[in-house]
């Protein structure tokens, strides 16, 4: 299906990302990845990719410094030529993140979960309009359609993921497209390690490789007619 494809996940070294960068190579893409801590995860997701015969990259950045950020995408442009689908996977939940919590920390998650991914976007776009071609799906979260005064700025952050990939998809325009998926609750980052009464509450949690089946599903060309719109899946 993505036959000598390339694709830039961002968060690729487990949870969502992992998934997905796995799932795209059996498809069979070129996959590289971002991590910012997680070298072994990295590695080992690349070695999983290498192992199906795919090519892989791993880069080490933290996406909220935008040298660095663009320094990850002149490096998938070095190893692979160009840019066919950029996933912006990466993000974090951040403790106190709450309504009456302190200001530092609402920085903290708006730069982790929302200027990261627009200076990941920034440059990704201009190779986009280079090649005249290109396909952006960006992880939002369920919390961006209802106000979360327990993770505020979390929620806020992935609101305006929705926001900016309607933009997007005017800079696409006529060429590329953009897209949002906003999954609940996902078996993977914070809900691996969340208290037991915050998991019951959420019911059942999302097997990160159904969220990746969504994701390949709006990079393919069944999905060319699917353009700024944000996906929600529930469990």
């Amino acid at each position: 299906m993505f036959k000598d494809k390339t694709v830039l996940i961002t968060g690729g070294s487990s949870g969502i990302g992992a998934a997905t960068a796995i799932m795209f190579a059996k498809n069979g893409a070129n996959v590289a990845i971002t991590y910012k801590d997680n070298k072994e995860g990295a590695e080992r997701v690349a070695a999983e990719i290498e192992k199906l015969g795919q090519k892989a990259l791993t880069i080490q950045a933290d996406l909220i410094n935008e040298v660095e950020a663009k320094n990850a995408v002149n490096e998938t442009i070095r190893k692979f030529g160009r840019i066919d689908i950029l996933v912006n996977n990466a993000g974090r939940y951040i403790d106190g993140d709450e309504w009456n919590g302190p200001s530092e920390v609402w920085v903290k998650s708006l730069q982790q979960n929302l200027v990261s991914v627009m200076n990941v976007s920034k440059y990704v776009i201009e190779v986009f309009q280079r090649q005249k071609s290109g396909v952006m799906i960006n992880l939002s979260s369920r919390y961006s359609t209802d106000g979360q005064f327990e993770s505020l700025s979390y929620a806020a952050a992935k609101a305006a993921i929705v926001n900016i990939t309607q933009a997007y998809t005017k800079l696409l325009a006529p060429f590329g497209r953009a897209n949002a998926i906003s999954p609940s609750a996902v078996r993977a980052g914070y809900w691996l390690r969340a208290p037991k009464e915050e998991l019951k509450a959420q019911g059942k949690l999302i097997k990160p490789e159904k969220v990746a089946e969504k994701i390949l599903f709006l990079a393919s060309d069944e999905a060319e007619d699917i353009n700024g719109q944000n996906i929600l899946i529930t469990a």
